[in-house]
């Protein structure tokens, strides 16, 4: 489906405006050396970066990257479990623009009622091979707490996992996600879109959601999907029915003629059951009433 311009125009305009917050703040901490201030950017700088849909792309689950914990991990050992997985690409020393990301994220997730690794995973990636094992232990110490700050059930933040890597399989995993980024030779720092992605079980993604805050019912609805129906209960059926995931705008928008059918049949259904219970009552009435005479 051709994407209309005014739309590609917005989106472009988005990336445009993420891309300069993140250079306007302070270099970070790898980078207090540098000279050259991080304001000092123009367009091109931003050419070549932003975020291309890959819809149903697979992406490559053989990549290896560290955990938090230091320890080698594959890719696809957070695909074995036959959940879905939501994927972003962050790097952990971002003066401002990742830290807002993961931070709506967190917020996302703590409301969700789905708990990361019993109904989902959440897999962070930093895009900075400069960033080790300890970086990402940092990070998700802060957006755990933050997650666990609405999340019943605590977490102990099992299903969410902070990887380090190094620039090859970093590049892979961006390509195959349609993230471009660079680095600005001058401050060190990354110009860079934001957005978080819906994966499915065997690896195919689903769904992006752009920007630093990210709703809930849109992130719920994607991972339900996502799986195939496999986690919700009924009342998510519904809403699902009725909602669709426009990737234009990357948001679930309301299908009103679906809407409308589930209005119909409600409205039958009540009135139909409104019919029998007066029927009933009619007929014992009618009943008593010849047992008294």
């Amino acid at each position: 489906m051709a994407v209309p311009s005014s739309i590609k125009f917005a989106i472009s305009a988005g990336i445009l405006a993420t891309s300069l917050i993140a250079l306007a703040q302070p270099p970070s901490s790898f980078m207090r050396g540098a000279t050259q201030s991080p304001s000092q950017v123009n367009l091109a700088d931003l050419s070549g970066v932003g975020i291309d849909q890959k819809l149903d792309h697979q992406i490559p689950l053989d990549l290896t990257f560290k955990d938090e914990t230091g320890k080698t991990v594959q890719l696809g050992n957070y695909f074995k479990s036959g959940r879905p997985v939501i994927l972003n690409l962050v790097y952990y020393t971002c003066p401002m623009l990742c830290g807002e990301e993961l931070a709506g994220e967190a917020s996302a997730l703590g409301v969700l009622r789905f708990s990361p690794g019993k109904e989902y995973e959440a897999i962070s990636v930093s895009f900075n091979p400069d960033e080790t094992p300890k970086d990402a232990a940092e990070k998700k110490k802060i957006y755990i707490d933050r997650m666990n700050e609405h999340l019943e059930p605590k977490t102990s933040g099992d299903g969410w996992h902070f990887l380090t890597g190094n620039e090859p399989e970093i590049r892979k995993l961006a390509d195959a996600t349609g993230f471009h980024y660079h680095r600005d030779p001058r401050t060190g720092q990354f110009i860079h879109a934001a957005a978080i992605m819906i994966v499915t079980p065997q690896g195919k993604i689903a769904q992006y959601y752009y920007g630093v805050e990210f709703s809930p019912k849109d992130v719920r609805l994607g991972l339900i999907e996502a799986s195939r129906n496999k986690i919700g209960n009924l009342v998510d059926q519904v809403v699902l029915y009725c909602y669709h995931y426009d990737p234009n705008t990357g948001r679930y928008g309301a299908i009103i003629t679906n809407i409308m059918r589930l209005a119909g049949a409600a409205t039958v259904l009540v009135l139909g059951g409104f019919l029998v219970v007066m029927y009933r009552r009619e007929k014992h009435g009618s009943q008593k009433g010849t047992g008294q005479a």
